[in-house]
C-alpha cells in the first residue's frame, strides 16, 4: 500500500477542522449538540487514497453518487470498516450491486426501488438502511420525480409503509436536496415536518439527511442528523479518479 502525500494529508485535514468549526458554531446558535450530527464524507470524483485519509482523520461514514465508482471504492477500503452511505439518484438495475456494499442508501423515491433494494438485501444476507428522499422543490408537478429524484411530501407515509414492508430494509427516516433557488432553510423546514409526521408513525425513523457544503448550518438549524460534505471536505482541487 502507498502512503498517502503528507499534503494531501494537511489539506484534508485542514478540510476536516473546519467544517467541524462550522458544524460546531451551527449546533451552538441552534442549541444543539455537535454529538448529534453525523458527518458523511461524499467522495465522488476522488480516489479511495482519499477515503483512507479521511478514515485516518476519525471519519467513519463515507458517500458515494454513483455506484460505479462506488463499488470499486468501497472493494478497495474494505478493511477500514467504513459505513457505507449511497446517496445519489439510484437506478433498480443497480440494486444489486449497491445492496452488496452500501451499508445506508438515502436516495430511495419510488416503491419499485424500495421493492428492487429489498430483495437483492435479501440474497445478499444483508439489511439496509433506507431513506426516503423528499422533493422540496415547490415548482415540481405532484407525482412528478424531477432531475434530482424525491417523492412528493405528501406521499411520504405511502412510501415508507412500502419499505417497511421488506424484511431486509430497515426505515432510518428522510433525505433532502435544498432546491437551487430559494431559502434553504425554508426548503428544510418543510423536510423536518415531513420527518416528523413519519418518525410519529415509525418511531425509529429519527435520521434526518440534509445539507451539503453550502447549506449546513440551515440544514443543522432545521434538525439534520446527517449532513453529506463533498467540497468542504476534500477541496475544489482538480479531482483524480482511481
Amino acid at each position: 500500500m502507498t502512503h498517502p502525500d503528507p499534503a494531501r494529508v494537511e489539506q484534508v485535514r485542514a478540510g476536516l477542522a473546519a467544517v467541524r468549526d462550522r458544524i460546531e458554531a451551527a449546533c451552538d446558535r441552534a442549541g444543539r449538540s455537535p454529538e448529534e450530527i453525523s458527518l458523511v464524507a461524499v467522495t465522488k470524483t476522488y480516489p479511495a487514497s482519499d477515503v483512507r485519509i479521511l478514515a485516518s482523520l476519525g471519519v467513519t461514514d463515507v458517500g458515494e453518487n454513483r455506484d460505479q465508482e462506488a463499488a470499486p471504492k468501497a472493494a478497495e477500503t474494505a478493511d477500514l470498516g467504513l459505513t457505507w452511505h449511497f446517496v445519489g439518484q439510484l437506478q433498480t438495475n443497480k440494486a444489486k450491486s449497491v445492496a452488496s456494499y452500501a451499508d445506508v442508501v438515502h436516495s430511495v423515491d419510488r416503491a419499485r426501488l424500495a421493492r428492487a433494494l429489498g430483495g437483492r438485501a435479501a440474497e445478499a444476507g444483508r439489511r439496509l438502511t433506507c431513506l426516503i428522499q423528499v422533493n422540496l422543490d415547490q415548482d415540481s408537478r405532484a407525482g412528478v420525480i424531477g432531475p434530482r429524484g424525491g417523492v412528493d411530501p405528501d406521499d411520504a407515509l405511502e412510501l415508507a409503509a412500502r419499505i417497511e414492508e421488506h424484511e431486509a430494509l430497515t426505515l432510518g427516516g428522510v433525505m433532502a436536496v435544498a432546491p437551487r433557488e430559494g431559502d434553504p432553510s425554508v426548503a428544510f423546514a418543510r423536510l423536518r415536518e415531513v420527518a416528523g409526521r413519519v418518525r410519529d408513525r415509525y418511531s425509529l425513523a429519527t435520521m434526518i439527511s440534509a445539507g451539503m457544503s453550502g447549506d449546513l448550518e440551515a440544514a443543522i438549524e432545521q434538525g439534520a442528523t446527517h449532513l453529506r460534505l463533498g467540497a468542504a471536505l476534500l477541496g475544489n482541487r482538480e479531482p483524480i479518479v482511481g
